[in-house]
């Protein structure tokens, strides 16, 4: 099976509004087909919750399916808002000459209040920058239902159940305007399976390595139904 060295950017975890500075390091990506894969995300993307993050991480399983020649490139930072990755993460991204993207930014902005409607207008921003200056197919992950989270446990469910909708129905009219080139990511159907108590870290908010596996999962079979090639 081939080895390809690519460089791999994580970050240690952040508190919101004040993202770590990312650290290089050097992730293996077993595969069969050569892509350029770039990650776009927050603590989730860098893997905060896994045993190991580095390879623990959704994006980091995904890569493992890639074919031979490709490479990965994880740029997520704990803590980033969609304005923050927009300037600090998609100049990078587009640096990276990208065949294929991936997007989860939301949660952020949702718990720091970010509007929806604000949240849209940013991600608009990094796809329409990513759609004319990459070649990339983009994966746009939606926010799963948090009223199943345990540190939700004390907000009310409707105003979060209400603040996802919204958050969602953005998501989908965003990527939709970019067809051929994005799709999102279904993370809220049967978020039951990838909030149980066995998919979330200890820390009651981020995924654990079974759920790690779980939104890797989601977002391979959207690959495949896109065309990507990835291995079994």
């Amino acid at each position: 099976m081939a080895l390809v060295i690519a460089l791999s950017l994580v970050a240690c975890s952040a508190a919101p509004g004040a993202p770590a500075a990312v650290r290089a390091t050097q992730t293996a990506v077993p595969s069969r087909g050569a892509e350029r894969y770039v990650a776009i995300g927050a603590s989730d993307s860098v893997g905060v919750g896994a045993a190991d993050p580095q390879t623990g991480s959704w994006p980091a399983r995904v890569a493992r399916r890639l074919g031979p020649g490709s490479t990965f490139t994880n740029l997520g930072v704990s803590g980033s808002l969609a304005a923050q990755a927009r300037t600090q993460q998609s100049p990078a991204a587009i640096a990276a000459r990208p065949t294929l993207v991936t997007i989860w930014l939301a949660v952020n902005d949702l718990n720091n209040g970010i509007g929806s409607t604000a949240y849209r207008d940013v991600l608009d921003g990094i796809l329409a920058e990513l759609v004319s200056r990459t070649e990339a197919r983009i994966f746009v992950g939606n926010v799963p239902d948090l009223r199943s989270v345990p540190v939700y446990r004390n907000a009310d469910p409707a105003v979060v159940g209400t603040q996802v909708a919204a958050y969602n129905r953005w998501i989908a009219e965003t990527v939709a305007k970019y067809p051929g080139r994005a799709s999102v990511v279904d993370l809220f159907a049967g978020s039951a399976e990838l909030l149980s108590t066995a998919t979330v870290a200890t820390d009651g908010f981020h995924p654990s390595d079974s759920g790690y596996e779980l939104i890797a999962d989601r977002f391979i079979a959207a690959m495949r139904g896109a065309g990507i090639r990835l291995r079994d």
